[in-house]
Order: structure tokens, then C-alpha cells, then sequence
């Protein structure tokens, strides 16, 4: 899978290859995944796309052929004017510095270019190929709680009141995997599911099942006893995975997404020009809380990886009949 385009450029996308040839897709059923991701509830951005896909290869009489997929979505309701006056201020807690320094003030500036959230609909895009391929399993991911309450909307209110953002924790739940999946070590399911969740832009931490509380258990309390031959456990710490591999029980995991970086309110940074210290005022439409649209993202992450994983085990068929 490779992801391309910016946040302000033509378009957006997604190229998957090695797809199983026979899969049926229609444009349609990207639409309920995509919507998921968009803006327009409280606490997110202005910016509205209207994210419809076009399938520009892989794609024959309704079925995938076997070729990669390649899939655009267009920019429509972009408006860079916001950026051009900050281009030699990097905004704290984005890329901008960073992206100026790497690539020598090349980069892209407009929205965070290539950085942005906006290519996040292209792992949304990916994901909804992958759940397909691995129906009937089930995915789902939901926002437990932001700026440290349950209470999300008073949390985005008060956000919002003062002109600042807030973090989120998401929790995501897969039921119907197999046992066996996962290499030990490098290909652990842990190692590749934090490998593509963290690509997601503002993830900055992960935990398994008990995660980071297990630090304070006892063996005997954190140890799932097995009560069936099939794996079945009477607890469940280890969220679903032993060494490494899924152990047929419900995979969990729950993390951490940041602030959104862009405030309104008033900060301090530097001119990259002159290096003096400038007070900066962040314009543009920007999400409160990126937790409200991270949870569908994070189930294309993990629906990727295990597509990946099943055809490696050969449970799903090359060629689809």
C-alpha cells in the first residue's frame, strides 16, 4: 500500500496491490467508511470534501482483477490563503519545522502538504477494500473519552469556549480472528498494528489489552487462564495476543491521540528567515478534537493488517470465486 498526494494539492490517494482478483466493488461502499471520517459534527473542521472515490485501475466489469487498485479522491474546498503568511513560522506541534528542515524548505507548506490528516481518507479507503476481504470479522473503534472525560461534549464545549483543543482515547475492538496470526518478534501483531497506527497523524501512544496498568499487576492477576480447547480465555490482559500471535480471543487495543496542534489562541515560535521570535496566530479551519474522527481510521489500520496477515496464512484465497 502506498499513500500520496497534500492537503492542499489536486487530490488525495491510495495504490493497493496484491488485492485477491474477483473481489466485487462498487464506488458506493466506500461511502459509509469516508462519511465516518468527514467533518461537519461539533468540534471538527470547516473543511468539507465530498470524498468520492474513483477507481482508476484494478478494476473490471464491477471486480478486481489482481492489478494494483489505484483510487483518487479529489480537494475541492481547499483554501491555502490561510498558510502563506506563516510559511516561514512553524506552527508548535506540527510538522512545519521539521518538514523545512528535511527537505530544505521544499516541502509543501499548505495545510501540513504531505503531513496533513487529509491523507488519512486514503488509509480509510484501503480499509474499506480490506474489511471486505475479511468479512465476517469485526472491527470497530469508537472515542472513550476526550480531554480526560467521559463527558466528550462538555469537553468540546469547553474547548471550544476557550479557543484551545483536546486529546482523545480510542479504543478499538476485533472479534472472528483466527489463532495463529503473527510472526514472533519483528512481525508480531503488536509490532505491525503500532507500525501503521502510528502513521496515523497525532497517535502517540499504544497499549494492548491491560496495557500500561499490567506494570502494576501481579502474574496471577494479569495471567488469562485458558478454559477451552479453542483458546478461549476465562480473562482477557493479554488482549488477544501471546507471543507475538492471536490467541482466538477479542483483540484489544486503546491509544492515545494529542491535541490538535492548531489553536486559536496566541503562541510563541520563530522566524525561520530571520530567527527572531515571532507571536503567532494560527488561521485556517481546524478539527477541536481529532479524536472525534480517528476511531474509522484506526479500523482501516488494523483491517489492512489483517488482510495482510490472512493471506499470508492463506485464508484467503488469491483469486476470488
Amino acid at each position: 500500500m502506498s499513500i500520496f498526494g497534500e492537503s492542499h494539492g489536486p487530490c488525495v490517494g491510495v495504490l493497493i496491490d496484491g488485492c485477491p482478483a474477483g473481489l466485487d466493488l462498487s464506488i458506493q461502499e466506500f461511502a459509509t467508511d469516508l462519511k465516518r471520517r468527514q467533518s461537519g459534527a461539533t468540534g471538527t473542521t470547516a473543511r468539507r470534501e465530498e470524498d468520492v472515490p474513483r477507481i482508476m485501475s484494478g478494476l473490471f466489469n464491477g471486480r478486481t482483477t489482481g492489478a494494483p487498485v489505484l483510487v483518487t479522491l479529489d480537494n475541492r474546498d481547499t483554501d491555502p490563503s490561510a498558510y502563506e503568511r506563516i510559511r516561514m513560522t512553524p506552527r508548535p506541534g506540527h510538522a512545519d519545522f521539521t518538514a523545512f528542515r528535511k527537505y530544505g524548505g521544499f516541502n509543501d507548506f499548505r495545510g501540513g502538504g504531505t503531513f496533513s490528516g487529509r491523507l488519512t481518507a486514503a488509509l480509510v479507503t484501503a480499509g474499506v477494500v480490506a474489511k471486505k476481504l475479511l468479512a465476517p470479522l469485526r472491527i470497530e473503534a469508537y472515542l472513550l473519552e476526550a480531554g480526560g472525560s467521559a463527558d466528550i461534549d462538555a469537553a468540546l464545549k469547553r474547548a471550544l469556549d476557550q479557543g484551545d483543543s483536546i486529546g482523545g482515547l480510542v479504543e478499538c475492538r476485533v472479534n472472528g480472528l483466527p489463532v495463529g496470526l503473527g510472526e514472533p518478534f519483528f512481525d508480531s501483531v503488536e509490532s505491525l498494528l503500532s507500525h501503521l497506527i502510528f502513521s496515523i497523524p497525532g497517535i502517540k501512544g499504544i497499549e494492548f489489552g491491560s496495557g500500561f496498568a499490567c506494570a502494576r499487576m501481579q502474574g496471577s492477576a494479569y495471567n488469562d487462564e485458558i478454559t477451552a480447547v479453542n483458546g478461549q480465555t476465562r480473562t482477557n490482559h493479554a488482549g488477544g495476543i501471546n507471543g507475538g500471535i492471536t490467541n482466538g480471543n477479542e483483540l484489544v487495543l486503546r491509544l492515545a491521540v494529542k491535541p490538535t496542534s492548531s489553536i486559536a489562541m496566541a503562541q510563541q515560535t520563530i522566524d525561520m528567515g530571520t530567527g527572531e521570535q515571532r507571536e503567532l496566530i494560527i488561521g485556517g479551519r481546524h478539527d477541536t478534537c481529532i479524536g472525534l474522527r480517528v476511531p474509522v481510521i484506526v479500523e482501516a489500520a488494523c483491517a489492512i493488517v489483517f488482510a495482510d496477515l490472512m493471506l499470508l496464512e492463506q485464508k484467503i484465497p488469491r483469486t476470488l470465486r
